[in-house]
């Protein structure tokens, strides 16, 4: 029986059901397969033409069922959508709206087409300008949108995030694209595109979150009490996410170019070029649809650290919650790393 199952116990009286459990996970968060299978649920991307009205009525729905006040008639079924739709539209730290174009449900959608577009247009140096900058503009979006709420980032941040990683995206397109034109295979040269992201995730993303290895990110036991902050569990959370990201781009840039290379050697691609960038767009979309799910499951979402990994960077953090707790310290420690 699965955690949304409604269990049944004997008592006394007779047969009793015991109440949905909404905030508990559907799935085993903590193996890969369970998160593969959230992730599939939770990033669906017909979920961002849900109007906000609805998003606000699911999350609703759930705040009045954890006080016994929903409406009559409220089903397991009706409760497991409005978690999807909460899950896949609100911040699972500060459970704010997120803006659509920033939710991982819209990354199919918007990564197929700039993962398109950038593989169909990199031969002109104004195509590489336009689409990287459109690229990381999008993936900056993305990034704010799903950073640790714990922390703070100014607009000051912000901005040197986005120019450093446009400005990495940019310079290493064109640096490649000119030193590959001589030396490289026209199909080696088609991967010029995903090095150039691969580089500027690297950039973009611990850029954009860079109040977290400044300040740290909150930390918490098991119970979800907040022990402290750490830049160990915010240099972890991120490497994870920068991790997953590559994985991403990674999947979809690298067996594009070979499919197209092959494809094009037909006469009827040969005479519908025209063809090029909606396929690519296609292949896109259809390999997103299973790479970002199984991104986002790389790493657990609620990551943790031992408590003695707090003395690798956070000194005085460990001397202070080994003051505070004695002997009593909570080993492991847990935090949300990001998506």
């Amino acid at each position: 029986m699965s955690n949304a199952e409604l269990t049944v116990q004997a008592s006394a009286g007779g047969v009793t059901k015991t109440r949905f459990d909404v905030d508990k996970p559907l799935w085993d968060l903590q193996t890969f397969s369970g998160r593969v299978k959230y992730f599939f649920w939770m990033t669906d991307y017909r979920t961002v033409v849900v109007p906000n009205r609805d998003l606000h009525a699911a999350k609703d729905l759930l705040e009045k069922y954890r006080l016994g006040q929903e409406p009559p008639g409220t089903t397991e079924e009706k409760l497991i959508y409005a978690k999807k739709l909460y899950q896949s539209a609100f911040h699972p730290d500060s459970g704010e709206l997120q803006n659509v174009m920033g939710r991982m449900s819209f990354q199919v959608p918007g990564g197929m087409a700039l993962t398109g577009a950038l593989l169909a247009f990199y031969r002109t140096n104004t195509a590489v300008i336009f689409w990287q900058w459109a690229n990381q503009s999008f993936n900056a979006l993305v990034n704010y949108t799903n950073r640790n709420a714990e922390s703070d980032i100014t607009p000051k941040r912000i901005g040197i995030a986005y120019v450093s990683a446009t400005t990495a995206a940019i310079v290493t397109s064109l640096g490649l694209k000119k030193y590959l034109a001589k030396t490289a295979s026209p199909l080696f040269q088609r991967f010029v595109p995903f090095a150039a992201v691969a580089s500027a995730n690297l950039v973009n993303i611990p850029l954009m979150r860079q109040s977290e290895l400044y300040d740290g990110i909150a930390v918490f036991d098991k119970d979800g009490n907040k022990v402290t902050d750490s830049q160990y569990a915010a240099l972890k959370g991120i490497g994870q996410v920068s991790t997953s990201r590559v994985f991403m781009a990674f999947s979809t840039m690298c067996s594009i170019p070979f499919l197209m290379e092959y494809l094009e050697r037909f006469p009827w691609m040969m005479r519908m070029k025209w063809l090029n960038m909606p396929l690519q767009v296609l292949f896109c979309g259809v390999i997103l649809t299973f790479t970002v799910p199984v991104g986002c499951s790389l790493f657990p979402q609620k990551a943790q650290i031992e408590y003695e990994k707090l003395n690798i960077i956070d000194k005085d953090k460990y001397t202070a919650v080994k003051e505070k707790y004695g002997n009593n310290i909570p080993q492991t420690l847990y935090f949300n790393k990001g998506l």
